[in-house]
């Protein structure tokens, strides 16, 4: 990965209308010639098996996919998919053969005889592994959303809107809707976690339903009536993976190595604007004098440093944070123990932490007071059955919003455990004050040969 030439992942936009492997395949088109901007440390897999540290671990892409590009059902789904698979095909043969391998090219057969080896949609080998095991209870009840300590009326009252439903019910009504009329085979293998399954990411109006046409839909609703084998889920599986692959991951990435929020990053943007604006203005003032020309190389550190820095904070670094390898804390990790990181934080004793200690916090430690506090989706974003992935009713939202401009600038920094992006953010630095070096000489070059004006 040259030096010079390092650029980060081009930001790949969601495409309209609902999702389908056409549109995947586009999305993977558009990566594939940028796949030298993410390094094999931070690829797909090692995101997914939560072997890269923050900010690219997997708690961290999910917080992306809940708070930036909200789309985190993918995520959820996917990981319940590698689970899934894994503990469909860990049963007794006498139980797979209950639900034979599905095949879209029967259309309407289960196909193969040997169940106990996977088609090639449901390759173990795609199996990944994650910390994140999921565990589900066998016996069917009403959906009802998983509260968080911090809540207000309004939004538990919407999030129980369908709590007299049973997954059952609510799987028996998407077959309708759809076309399907005669009931799933009852006696087959995790029949009642497939109908947990559909009625979160597959009904319409579910409360993290996928993008999926209504011609996916149908297709996979019809397999799941036949089978629960993993292979009834491989049209939605190979779109779901699609999206976070070719989409989600790279502008994930991209995201990462940014080491400033937004409002410190317009404020070290328009620094750099400043500094140049202040060079040209002290060089016009020194031109137009009858003073010495050598005078207006005083102009260039001004031109040095706000082009370096106004390009850094272009592609999202502020130069000052990265001098530490830190970088802000995100907005929904300011709050934690049901306070603000920015006023009276608490260590494991409960005592109260001073500015000092809390200007060294490591991840791990807002990770932990992040838990301890459930304070918003980090704790329950990971579990695969819940009420939506909106955020407005997260206490967070609205103390943010309460905090000041200049609290958001100077937010709390936090140190950058990742290898990896650190090496990136070197270099996209690096690179900044090469091209501000290259920009610089031949303007004060030019500044200099100009001409006196002598107008005093």
């Amino acid at each position: 990965m040259s030096l010079l030439f390092y650029k980060r992942p081009d930001y790949v936009a969601k495409l309209p209308g609902p999702m389908n492997l056409t549109q995947c395949q586009i999305y993977v088109e558009r990566t594939q010639k940028h796949r030298r901007a993410i390094p094999p440390e931070l690829s797909f897999e090692n995101i997914i098996q939560n072997k890269a540290l923050p900010p690219c671990a997997l708690q961290d892409f999910m917080d992306y996919l809940i708070y930036v590009s909200h789309d985190a059902e993918n995520l959820q789904f996917w990981i319940w998919l590698q689970s899934y698979t894994k503990r469909f095909y860990a049963a007794p043969p006498s139980e797979q053969a209950l639900s034979p391998p599905w095949s879209a090219v029967d259309g309407l057969q289960p196909a193969g005889n040997d169940v106990n080896q996977p088609p090639r949609t449901a390759d173990k080998s795609r199996v990944g592994v994650s910390e994140y095991e999921v565990n589900f209870d066998q016996q069917e009840k009403p959906l009802s959303p998983v509260v968080s300590p911090q809540f207000d009326k309004q939004s538990f009252i919407s999030g129980i809107a369908n709590t007299t439903k049973t997954a059952a019910d609510s799987v028996e009504d998407a077959n309708a809707q759809v076309g399907l009329k005669w009931q799933s085979f009852t006696i087959q293998p995790h029949r009642s976690e497939i109908n947990r399954v559909i009625s979160h990411y597959l009904a319409p109006n579910s409360p993290r339903e996928l993008n999926l046409s209504h011609k996916t839909r149908s297709a996979v609703l019809h397999a799941l009536q036949h089978t629960t084998h993993p292979s009834a889920f491989s049209l939605v599986r190979d779109i779901v993976e699609g999206t976070l692959r070719g989409q989600s991951h790279p502008n994930f990435i991209r995201w990462s190595i940014c080491n400033g929020n937004k409002p410190r990053v317009l404020f070290v943007r328009n620094a750099g604007i400043a500094h140049v604006a202040g060079g040209i203005f002290l060089a016009l003032i020194l031109i137009l004098s009858s003073a010495n020309r050598w005078w207006r190389l005083f102009s260039t550190p001004l031109f040095l440093v706000g082009f370096a820095i106004g390009i850094a904070a272009y592609k999202g670094l502020c130069v000052i944070i990265h001098t530490g390898h830190c970088r802000n804390l995100r907005p929904w990790e300011q709050f934690g123990d049901g306070a603000s990181l920015n006023s009276n934080s608490f260590d494991n004793n409960h005592n109260i932490m001073n500015d000092d200690d809390q200007a060294a916090l490591s991840t791990d430690d807002v990770y932990a007071m992040s838990e301890r506090g459930d304070s918003g989706k980090r704790g329950m974003s990971m579990e695969t059955f819940g009420t939506s992935n909106g955020y407005d009713h997260e206490l967070w939202v609205e103390r943010y919003k309460r905090k000041s401009l200049l609290q958001k600038i100077f937010a709390k920094n936090i140190w950058i455990q990742d290898e990896t992006v650190r090496v990136l953010q070197d270099r996209i630095v690096v690179q900044s004050y090469l091209l501000s070096l290259a920009i610089t000489v031949p303007l004060t070059v030019v500044l200099v040969a100009l001409p006196k004006g002598r107008f005093y």
